[in-house]
C-alpha cells in the first residue's frame, strides 16, 4: 500500500518527528511503500521527501503555521497529489489541512489522525495563549473527517474525546532498544563535561512550558547537598528571550549543550544519575521512556502523561522547585 505521512516539521528537534522515523521504518519494513509530505526537514531518510517551503522568520513561520489553508494554490496542488495514496497519516495541523481537503476530494481515501496534543500551560503570554487556542481549534476542525485517530497516551485520547467526541486507540510510542538499554556507556560524556558528582541531564525544547527556569532553581537547591553535581540541558532554543532569562539563571555547573546528535543522545542518558524535566504540560514524554530502557531514573511533576510513562523515578506535585529538587535528591539518596 502507499501511505503518506504527513509532518509540521521533519527534524530530530521535534518529538513528533522521531515518532514519524519509527513509524516510517516499520510500514517500510512491512512492504509499504511510505513518503513525507512536509513544510521543512533536516531529517534526511530513505525514500521521498517532499518539502512544501516555510517563511524563515520565525514570526512569519508561526503566522504561516496558523493560517495555511489561506495558500490556496499549495492546499490545492498537495491535497490532489495526496488523494493518490491508500493511506494518509497526518500528525498535526497545519498538515492536517491537506488530509482534509484530499479526503474530501477522494472519500476512499483513508484518513488517520495521529494525536500527540496541543498544549497551552500558564508559562505563555497572552498573546501565545490565543495563537495556540485558534492552532487548536484549527486542528481539531480540520481532523473532523478522519477515518480513525490514534493517540499516543490515555491522557491524549481523553483530552480529544472532550474536546471533539473522536474516539481514539491509545498507542504508545516504541523506543528503540538496541540504541537505548543498559549496556550504553556515558563514561565519555562525564569526562567531556568533567563531572566529579552526580550528573543530571534533560533533553528537548528549550521553551517556558518546558520549565527550564524552574529545573535550574530545583538545582541550586541540590547542590546545597551536592556542591559538585552538574546540569546538562540539551536541546533547541526557541524562545530567544525565554534563553536569555535561563542562562542569566544558570550558574558555572549548568551546561547548555544545544542540539545533540541523535546518535549520541543514549551516551548522555547512561552518563547522568538522574534524567530531570520540569514540563508543565506533556502529551507522551519519550525522553522518560529513553531514560528508563538506560536503566535512569527521572524526577518530573505529576502532568499529562507523566502517571503513565514514568516506571522509574519519582513523581512530584506541579509547580514547586523545592519539592522537585527534594525528588531528585531522595532518588540520588
Amino acid at each position: 500500500m502507499r501511505y503518506a505521512i504527513l509532518t509540521p516539521t521533519f527534524s530530530h528537534f521535534s518529538g513528533i518527528d522521531r515518532l514519524v522515523e519509527i513509524q516510517r521504518e516499520k510500514l517500510v519494513k512491512q512492504g509499504h511503500t511510505v513518503d513525507i509530505y512536509t513544510l521543512k526537514a533536516s531529517i534526511r531518510a530513505k525514500g521521498e521527501i517532499f518539502e512544501l517551503g516555510i517563511p524563515e522568520n520565525p514570526f512569519m513561520e508561526r503566522l504561516y503555521r496558523l493560517f495555511m489553508f489561506l495558500d490556496f494554490n499549495k492546499v490545492k496542488e498537495y491535497s490532489d497529489v495526496l488523494t493518490k495514496y491508500d493511506v494518509i497519516i497526518s500528525h498535526l495541523y497545519p498538515m492536517n489541512i491537506l488530509a482534509y481537503s484530499a479526503k474530501k476530494k477522494n472519500p476512499k481515501l483513508k484518513y488517520i489522525y495521529h494525536n500527540a496534543g496541543v498544549g497551552i500551560t500558564e508559562t505563555y503570554s497572552f498573546f501565545e495563549k490565543i495563537y495556540l487556542k485558534l492552532f487548536n481549534f484549527f486542528n481539531n476542525f480540520t481532523i473532523r473527517n478522519c477515518d480513525s485517530a490514534i493517540s499516543i497516551s490515555k491522557f491524549l485520547r481523553d483530552t480529544l474525546k472532550r474536546e471533539t467526541g473522536i474516539n481514539s486507540e491509545v498507542e504508545y510510542i516504541d523506543v528503540d532498544k538496541k540504541k537505548f538499554n543498559k549496556k550504553v556507556k556515558g563514561d565519555k560524556i562525564r569526562r567531556k563535561y568533567h563531572v566529579k558528582g552526580p550528573l543530571l541531564f534533560y533533553i528537548g525544547r528549550i521553551s517556558p512550558h518546558k520549565g527550564i527556569h524552574i529545573l535550574i532553581e530545583a538545582f541550586k537547591i541540590v547542590q546545597n547537598n551536592y556542591p559538585k553535581a552538574k546540569l546538562i540541558i540539551a536541546g533547541k532554543h526557541t524562545f530567544p528571550e525565554y534563553s536569555r532569562k535561563v542562562k542569566k539563571m544558570a550558574n558555572k555547573d549548568v551546561i547548555f549543550a544545544g542540539f545533540i546528535p541523535d546518535k549520541e543522545v543514549p551516551y548522555y542518558y547512561a552518563g547522568c544519575d538522574v534524567y530531570t524535566t520540569a514540563s508543565l504540560w506533556e502529551g507522551f514524554d519519550m525522553p522518560i521512556v529513553e531514560a528508563y530502557y538506560t536503566g535512569k531514573p527521572s524526577v518530573a511533576f505529576d502532568i499529562g502523561a507523566h502517571k503513565e510513562v514514568l516506571k522509574k523515578g519519582i513523581l512530584v506535585k506541579k509547580i514547586d522547585s523545592r519539592d522537585f529538587a527534594n525528588g531528585i535528591l531522595k532518588v540520588l539518596k
